[in-house]
């Protein structure tokens, strides 16, 4: 791998029953790369994403991570999120006062803070997620549809939070403006 390579992809297929969703995938992140994954339903992004977390699927080729590697994961669902805020901030291990500002550049209102996690609507769930992720150091951060229930004006906050941040992250979205907007790299599946 190059000096400032964080992880490399080599190979990589996979199949499901008689579907190849995955064919011969390669490529490399480096420091500071932002990697947006795309391809329509079925393509295999959301088995790469569980390959690049180490979770065990059948697939060929390697995946190589740096040695040490810390990984900070946004999933698709939000459905499991329960119970206050507060506990959710000690759970994660987070700074609650950079998490609350990150939330409140997200739109949040101080009200907020109080709710419980099932009262929050799918796109404040996933606004809580987002902030989380990027309250944790990191090496790569993974992120699986970061704009599900969220609005274009949260879309283009979060633009913003990720140009300041400058994160390694690879991302699956659909979002074509989101994709050009933060991707410096994009790979078709």
């Amino acid at each position: 791998m190059r000096e400032n390579c964080v992880l490399r992809v080599n190979n990589v297929s996979k199949r499901a029953k008689d579907f190849q969703i995955l064919n011969k995938v390669s490529f490399e992140l480096g420091s500071g790369e932002i990697v947006g994954l795309i391809g329509p339903n079925g393509s295999g992004k959301s088995s790469l994403l569980k390959l690049l977390l180490g979770q065990r699927i059948t697939h060929r080729g390697t995946v190589r991570a740096g040695s040490g590697l810390k990984i900070s994961y946004v999933p698709q669902d939000t459905a499991f999120l329960r119970g206050p805020l507060g506990d959710f901030i000690l759970e994660r291990g987070i700074d609650e006062r950079l998490f609350k500002a990150i939330l409140r550049k997200l739109g949040f209102f101080r009200e907020q803070f109080g709710r419980n996690l099932e009262d929050f609507s799918g796109g404040q769930k996933k606004k809580a997620l987002i902030a989380a992720s990027l309250c944790e150091k990191a090496h790569l951060y993974v992120w699986d549809e970061p704009l599900n229930f969220i609005d274009i004006d949260s879309r283009l906050q979060i633009e913003e939070l990720l140009r300041s941040f400058a994160p390694t992250m690879v991302f699956v979205e659909h979002d074509r403006a989101f994709q050009e907007a933060v991707a410096t790299k994009v790979i078709a599946l």
